[in-house]
């Protein structure tokens, strides 16, 4: 068990590239706001399938849903949303792999909030990892000069803005794990993962109901590869949530920083984005700090 919450954040965020990836290639039909929208509104009758699935296993009732369990699932929900369109800002303005980094100085905010609202300590060794981990992806997102990009902040801060954003997500939603009433850490994983989905996709929904019809109405025309991505991306918070349910927010989100190389990946086989030698130096940094983390 005890290392449980590292396989589901090792699985977790090798998903979770494999969602953004998707969304990419949807916000040039979709935009910003539609392919956002697509990982809650498809993801959502994933979630309750997982949760049908989870019922038949363990045979336990459904906790209830308390004041506070919805006040954390709302705050990380509103929270997920405004983090999911930075970071897909983001991407329209840097390469896949370097918005993905941006984004990734989140471990840090992580630890503040965790330590704040939650009180998760933090301890010597895992800030140590936490630092060593940041410097690699800070490094890995600087601009390249064999590719003529030179630094701008709007990109960099949608990054890191969406870190920020995907921090106080993992904390809300942490904080939601634990209210829950139930002796399962997949039960409360499961329930708080639906309501999470449900409260966003009811939001996106009535946003663009409002503001773009148009959007909502080109989301289901793009089902097919929208199916995919929410597929993906409901399966991917099914492992963010198990493993929340069992460890700190802040050592969850810090070895999710191997994220980084999944994207890696992602970019030289599908994006066609190499990798510079300041970048390799960086991902080295980001898999010490992961080999620190795991033996604190």
């Amino acid at each position: 068990m005890g290392w449980l919450w590292a396989v589901f954040t090792v699985i977790a965020a090798a998903g979770q590239v494999a969602r953004n990836a998707m969304q990419r290639e949807l916000t040039a039909t979709l935009g910003t706001v539609g392919a956002t929208h697509v990982r809650f509104l498809f993801g959502l009758p994933f979630s309750i399938l997982f949760l049908v699935l989870v019922v038949m296993a363990l045979r336990m009732p459904i906790p209830a849903i308390t004041g506070t369990v919805f006040t954390w699932a709302l705050v990380a929900s509103i929270a997920q949303i405004a983090a999911t369109a930075l970071l897909l800002a983001a991407m329209r303005d840097r390469s896949f792999v370097v918005a993905t980094a941006y984004a990734k100085t989140e471990p840090v905010q992580t630890a503040v909030f965790g330590l704040v609202f939650l009180g998760d300590a933090v301890t010597l060794p895992l800030a140590a990892a936490i630092l060593i981990a940041t410097v690699g992806v800070l490094l890995v997102s600087w601009p390249r000069t064999d590719t003529g990009q030179s630094f701008t902040w709007a990109p960099a801060a949608l990054g890191m803005a969406s870190g920020a954003m995907f921090a106080i997500a993992a904390i809300g939603f942490r904080g939601a794990i634990r209210a829950l009433d139930t002796e399962s850490f997949v039960m409360a994983a499961t329930v708080a993962l639906v309501l999470g989905l449900f409260l966003q996709t009811a939001l996106l929904t009535l946003y663009l109901l409002v503001a773009d019809r148009k959007t909502l109405g080109a989301i289901f025309k793009a089902w097919r590869p929208s199916m995919a991505a929410g597929f993906a991306g409901a399966f991917a918070s099914q492992m963010w949530f198990m493993a929340f349910a069992l460890e700190t927010a802040a050592k969850v989100r810090t070895l999710a920083l191997i994220e980084i190389l999944f994207a890696q990946l992602i970019s030289r086989n599908l994006f066609k984005q190499k990798l510079a030698s300041r970048e390799a130096v960086g991902i080295g940094l980001v898999v010490i700090g992961v080999v620190v983390l795991l033996n604190t």
